[in-house]
């Protein structure tokens, strides 16, 4: 499939789907649970539809309706978890096989070519020092875990935020209490949405900081009932789209007392020159003119691809630094985004861990999404205010995430259409 996008004046009103942060701790935690647990709102897209598969092989019963309800296995795997494929989910992956690890059964993981490249190494390193049997290729899909693995001491790198959140959320649940050192920590607000998530579930545990942390063995997860937040990753593409076009629109369903990382995008665009209020209907913004800053990306690596766009619109120069781990998600961020922006006429510098980039002309042309889900709607977005026609190509992977992304935007007006 393919996008098409040209020059947009957006104007109206948009509701953010749900989190898939959030849609998949609460598929994980309500699968390993006792009873049965009610999602109100979950995001149901490519990713999240990953999860639910993983848990059904673990034996839990998934039921769909007006929300989703979920009858948990208790803590004990079935033994028909045999092979998990998570698609292009690395979240999905990454929890779903430290899960695993709990198991005394064979589990073998795998995915598409792109969940093939990505490390698994810290946390499988960890789950071994835990008493796991791992046999992989490099490390990495496809591989076979067999636990169970009863806790211990570790020392685990934190590159992705996924491997401390898959051990977290395994650690309650095996017999021995878990110390866990952490270095070398990206990401950091994924983490600490894991911690509500095991607050909600009284799991008890102390830490020090996000680099340490004692996790008691022995415990398990209860049913539970709750509405899954909106997604700021999601809300990203809206408020970015508004800002590089001039447009004025309304966000809503954003809660910003949430742990979400890329809530800190709207900080970045205020700066930038982005008009934000909150009214009775929604979050109201409104773009115009922009001036480049400097943004430590860090926590926010899911935002590089859309804000390597807004840098293209801004005037002076933009930095987008310390945001090494974008090379390692479904592609190579930080080279894909230079390379396609290029095409289309930007001045960019790429650096080994960001890119500087200079105000632009851009013009639409044919570029390669990476079958990468942000890539593509980055591109999408940059279509609506270049000349021309921006043309996108494996624009099926926006499903992974927000699969109602090209109707929600032409619903704001945007010049947008998906094709064969």
């Amino acid at each position: 499939m393919k996008i098409k996008s040209t020059f947009s004046e957006l104007s109206g009103t948009i509701r953010i789907p749900a989190s898939k942060s959030h849609t998949i701790r609460a598929f994980a935690i309500a699968g390993m649970a006792d009873g049965i647990s009610v999602l109100n709102n979950p995001l149901i897209s490519a990713d999240t539809q990953s999860c639910i598969s993983g848990i059904t092989k673990f034996g839990a019963t998934v039921t769909e309706g007006e929300s989703y309800s979920v009858k948990g296995i208790g803590g004990r795997i079935a033994e028909s978890a045999d092979f998990i494929d998570v698609g292009n989910s690395g979240t999905s992956l990454r929890i779903l096989s430290a899960l695993a690890s709990l198991s005394n059964y064979e589990i073998r993981f795998d995915g598409d070519h792109s969940i093939r490249k990505r490390i698994m190494t810290p946390l499988l390193s960890s789950l071994q020092e835990f008493g796991a049997k791992v046999t992989s290729n490099n490390n990495k899909c496809p591989f076979t875990l067999k636990g169970p693995v009863h806790g211990g001491k570790t020392s685990i790198d934190g590159i992705s935020s996924q491997f401390l959140t898959g051990l977290l959320i395994a650690s309650p649940l095996m017999e021995g209490d878990s110390e866990i050192s952490v270095y070398n920590l990206h990401e950091k607000p994924y983490v600490e949405i894991t911690l509500d998530w095991l607050r909600k579930q009284n799991i008890r545990f102390e830490h020090q900081g996000l680099e340490w942390f004692k996790v008691y063995g022995g415990q398990h997860y209860s049913a539970f009932e709750r509405a899954i937040p909106a997604d700021f990753s999601s809300a990203t593409f809206a408020v970015c789209a508004a800002a590089i076009t001039g447009s004025e629109i309304i966000i809503q369903g954003l809660d910003f007392s949430d742990h979400q990382g890329d809530k800190q995008v709207f900080d970045y665009l205020k700066e930038m020159g982005l008009q934000i209020r909150q009214e009775k209907e929604g979050l109201w913004v409104k773009g115009g003119k922009l001036a480049g800053i400097e943004i430590d990306m860090n926590d926010t690596p899911d935002a590089l691809p859309a804000m390597a766009v807004v840098g293209c619109f801004a005037s002076g120069t933009t930095k987008l630094l310390n945001v090494a781990q974008a090379r390692l998600k479904e592609c190579d961020r930080i080279s894909a985004a230079t390379a396609e922006l290029k095409k289309m006429g930007a001045k960019i510098e790429e650096l080994e861990d960001g890119m500087i980039i200079h105000q632009s002309d851009l013009n639409g042309t044919v570029v390669h999404g990476y079958d990468d889900h942000r890539m593509v709607m980055a591109l999408a977005l940059a279509g609506f205010a270049a000349s021309g026609e921006t043309v996108i190509d494996t624009a099926e992977s926006i499903r992974i995430t927000y699969p109602s992304f090209v109707e929600d935007m032409k619903n704001l007006g945007a010049q947008i259409q998906m094709f064969e």
